[in-house]
């Protein structure tokens, strides 16, 4: 079976290839090779910016694809960035920025309790769809720590861990990541389509 992995996203096309390597039968495309536009994330939750991108990125490359649409939540400041998560400082996305203005909007706040959150749309190319979630809480940091992942990774210490995810190594994020989560689940049913094609 061709996937598509429907983002433009080079830390989550690393992270999506690393978590999809053991599935047998499954040929992963990136934008590198076969090239897709941008998809306007209009939609109001991650549900609908997951299933709006993997059926916009189908559309236009008559591939099945998978896409995703995930954020950080913030207890203490009513959810967000939310949805907004990748443009929280404003176009264009610049991640330095974001964990930046997060920190600011933090200062003297003593509630860190935060969760990343994924929604996974896989969209196939004869219509049928599936969608999964996943989700990481812990706490968000006072300031940036280590040089991995990408994104909110050096703000965010999981829970029952002292190390922000981005002082993890590749293989010790996605063995707890809100990603795999989502990654498992659909690969249950990659399996299964698999096994009946």
């Amino acid at each position: 079976m061709i996937l598509l992995l429907g983002t433009r996203n080079k830390g989550k096309i690393r992270e999506l290839k690393e978590l999809l390597a053991d599935t047998n039968g499954l040929e992963l495309l990136s934008v590198a090779d076969r090239p897709f536009a941008e998809v306007e994330e209009s939609g109001e939750t991650f549900h609908d910016n997951a299933l709006l991108k993997a059926r916009a990125v189908s559309t236009q490359t008559g591939l099945s694809v998978l896409a995703d649409d995930a954020g950080l939540e913030v207890a203490a400041l009513g959810g967000d960035p939310g949805v907004r998560s990748a443009r929280y400082s404003g176009e264009p996305v610049d991640y330095e920025r974001n964990n930046a203005l997060l920190l600011e909007r933090m200062r003297g706040i003593i509630d860190r309790r935060a969760r990343f959150v994924i929604v996974v749309a896989l969209h196939l190319v004869d219509g049928r769809e599936y969608v999964r979630q996943g989700d990481l809480s812990g706490q968000i940091t006072e300031r940036p720590a280590g040089r991995g992942g990408f994104g909110y990774d050096p703000l965010f210490i999981p829970d029952g861990y002292m190390r922000t995810l981005a002082q993890m190594t590749m293989e010790e994020k996605n063995l707890i990541s809100h990603r795999r989560q989502a990654i498992e689940l659909i690969k249950e049913v990659l399996v299964e389509i698999s096994g009946r094609a």
